[in-house]
């Protein structure tokens, strides 16, 4: 998976801009839903068959580039840690492998998600669900930062792997399947 480049000042801009607006006077504000406060644990994807019991922590390499799973675990996904957590407001990312090693990955069949199907995050010893809104294809020389980064007014998550045509000189994808969800 080639890794995708987001500056961390863009990161760190856009991770204050994601409270909700005020509810107008006199109108009560509905109650906030929250996260299971702790660690966050596994991922399962029913509409594709993803399973896993743990997401590796990952952050950023010395380029500045989001870490990603080792390449020898193709079937091991990741959630990034200097951001939103999956459950807490703004847009938490899980990143994952589409194929390693002659192996299919954790994102093998990613693009294959439709909206209204289900993704469960575990938190701190309960679950967070998710329904996805929509599955992305954008080419990674113009990686839709607004979409995966941009502020949002409440819990969101996206997925993201490689996609696309395959450059076998380059050992890389041309595009990356990016999935966008709300929490249910």
């Amino acid at each position: 998976m080639r890794r995708a480049l987001c500056p961390l000042a863009l990161l760190l801009a856009l991770a204050g801009c994601t409270s909700a607006s005020p509810a107008p006077a006199g109108v009560p504000a509905p109650p906030a839903a929250s996260a299971p406060a702790g660690p966050v644990g596994g991922l399962r994807i029913p509409a594709i068959g993803v399973d896993v019991d743990t997401l590796v922590p990952l952050g950023l390499d010395e380029r500045g580039a989001h870490e990603v799973p080792p390449d020898d675990t193709p079937e091991v996904a990741g959630y990034y840690t200097l951001g939103p957590a999956p459950g807490d407001d703004g847009p938490a990312i899980i990143l994952g492998h589409v194929n390693g090693r002659g192996r299919a990955g954790v994102f093998a069949r990613l693009h294959e998600l439709q909206p209204g199907d289900r993704i469960v995050v575990g938190r701190g010893g309960g679950e967070v669900g998710f329904v996805v809104d929509a599955v992305t294809q954008a080419p990674k020389t113009d990686f839709p930062v607004a979409l995966v980064y941009g502020p949002v007014s409440r819990p969101e998550l996206r997925l993201i792997t490689c996609g696309g045509a395959l450059d076998r000189a380059a050992h890389s994808y041309l595009d990356n399947i990016i999935v966008t969800a709300h929490r249910a």
